[in-house]
This record gives structure tokens, C-alpha cells and sequence, in this order.
């Protein structure tokens, strides 16, 4: 299957979807998750080349793999189409699939459901425990912005290849660009291995009391 094939069945699936969305309504994103997958297996039951699995890993990325072909499910019940996405570690990635897309539904204002390319989609990077991606699938009436790929100055196949020490130089100098004045304390400088506790927490715990602030939250984040 060729990618502006499987683009059309995504086009179908997302039309499909977007009926159910305005008829009945989704009232979770586990049960989205699931209509999604029945769609796309319905849609593809003459190819012979894979089989959707029903019961993935739950921290599969992408969440449904159809050969090369995977799709990432986003759901909210707000008017919004952006979301907070995978971690940029991405231990548990289908090493199968190469081509990824966001098939995203939105249950708030008048619902919908969109497709997108999963690399155009990413156009910001937080951290909370992990640094994590944020999509966004662009309206009609918006403005594309620029992926996040693009801002680093890599592309996201290459970026997912690289060890953490490596993703987080660029994500370092990301945030220094869009902070150039703002004190980024939880962006660590030092070179190091250990990756096993949060990023955030290990460098607060390195603060001298002078420069720390006066709570840790919970989460940190910057927006662009």
C-alpha cells in the first residue's frame, strides 16, 4: 500500500467517525480508541499484508500499526485540537511501522474527526515527569505552523534514533530560543547518563538553596 492510499482510508475512517461523533457522540477516549481500530480494520480487511491487533501494549506507540502504516489516537471532549502526545523517549515504538499519522477526535464545539501527518502535527515539546510532544491538527481557518522537527532543524526519523543525551541538546536549544530571556532551571547542562529519575526532580535536588524557587509543582512546562 502506497501513502497517499492509506491517506485515503484515513480520509474515509475520519469521515466515517465524524458521523458518529455528531450522531451518537464519544464519551472516552478508550472508546474512540476502539471505534477507531474497528473502522481501519474494517476499511482494510482485504489487505492480507497485516492485521490490526485489538489488545496492544497499552504504552504502544503508535497505538494501532497496520504494517508500515501506524496510527496515534487522540481524543478530547474539549474545543481543541491540540494535545499533550507521547513521550519523545519512545521505549515502547512498533518497530515495524514507519509512516505514523494522528487520527484526533473532538468531542467539544460541533465534533469532529481529523487526520494528520504525525510529524507536521508535533509542534511543541513539555516536560512534566518526561518531556512529552504536543499536536496540534491545523483548521481550515488557522494558520499551519511550523512542526517542531523543523524548528529543531531535524527530521523526526533521525530525532527518534538518537539517545536521550542527544534529543535533549536539541530540545535545550529549542527552549532557549523561545525563552531567550526566561531562566530555564530544570534544563540541565551537565552531560549525563543517568536518565532513570525525572529530569526536573533530580536537577531541584542539585539547586543551592538561594536559587531555588520557593515550591516545587508538580509540573513544569513551557509554552511557545
Amino acid at each position: 500500500m502506497k501513502k497517499h492510499e492509506f491517506e485515503k482510508i484515513l480520509t474515509e475512517c475520519c469521515e466515517i467517525l465524524t458521523g458518529e461523533a455528531r450522531f451518537s457522540g464519544f464519551t472516552s477516549s478508550s472508546q474512540f480508541e476502539n471505534r477507531v481500530r474497528q473502522v481501519l480494520d474494517g476499511l482494510t480487511r482485504e489487505n492480507h499484508s497485516f492485521t490490526i491487533d485489538f489488545a496492544p501494549h497499552p504504552q504502544a506507540f503508535p497505538d494501532i500499526a497496520m504494517g508500515v502504516f501506524g496510527v496515534e489516537v487522540k481524543f478530547t471532549m474539549n474545543d481543541t485540537w491540540r494535545s499533550v502526545a507521547n513521550s519523545v523517549l519512545e521505549t515502547q515504538r512498533i518497530g515495524t511501522v514507519k509512516h505514523i499519522y494522528i487520527v484526533f477526535g473532538k468531542m467539544g464545539g460541533v465534533p469532529e474527526v481529523r487526520w494528520g501527518d504525525y510529524e507536521q502535527s508535533v509542534i511543541h515539546v513539555r516536560t512534566s515527569h518526561v518531556p512529552r510532544f504536543e499536536v496540534e491538527i491545523p483548521t481550515a481557518r488557522a494558520t499551519v505552523k511550523q512542526s517542531l522537527f523543523e524548528e529543531m532543524g531535524i527530521r523526526y526519523d533521525d530525532f527518534r534514533k538518537l539517545g536521550m543525551q542527544e534529543k535533549m541538546k536539541h530540545i535545550r536549544a529549542y527552549a532557549r530560543r523561545i525563552h531567550p530571556d526566561g531562566r530555564l532551571w530544570w534544563i540541565e547542562d551537565k552531560e549525563s547518563d543517568e536518565h532513570t529519575v525525572p529530569i526536573q526532580a533530580r536537577l531541584y535536588t542539585n539547586l543551592s538553596m538561594n536559587v531555588k524557587p520557593g515550591y516545587a509543582p508538580k509540573q513544569l512546562c513551557f509554552a511557545p
